[in-house]
């Protein structure tokens, strides 16, 4: 499995969230059972070979007691500068009518958006140039 940027981010979501179960003393086993997500399924995110949905990690969030938005952040699925609270990505991931895949549609169209406006921007600051 080829590992880029993503992949870094999962390692780095993996060990956050194995640091956050250690301090709250918790065995793998039993955050999975107050998670409700399977033990291997939990192991292999800790270990940085999945990638989980948002529901998982709001999940897992709620169970470790710890923001959900910080796990969206080390998952990639939210970045830093998007700040918390009234961001259309919380906004998106929060929304309890829309199925994990039309969530994700929806984010990818948003930064694609967001994208393609910053390239239009650079480009009316290089025609003023």
């Amino acid at each position: 499995m080829a590992k880029g940027v993503v992949g870094k981010t999962v390692e780095s979501l993996g060990d956050y969230l194995k640091e956050q179960r250690v301090s709250a003393q918790l065995s793998l086993r039993q955050l999975s059972e107050q998670a409700g997500v399977s033990n291997p399924y939990l192991s292999q995110i800790e270990r940085g070979l999945r990638k989980p949905s948002a529901e998982v990690l709001q999940q897992i969030a709620k169970a470790l007691r710890i923001s959900a938005e910080q796990l969206y952040i080390r998952a990639g699925i939210l970045s830093p500068e998007d700040g918390v609270g009234g961001s259309v990505e919380l906004a998106v991931l929060a929304d309890t009518g829309l199925t994990e895949r039309q969530k994700q549609s929806l984010l990818d169209v948003y930064s694609s958006f967001l994208s393609l406006n910053a390239a239009a921007e650079d480009e009316i600051e290089d025609d003023e140039v």
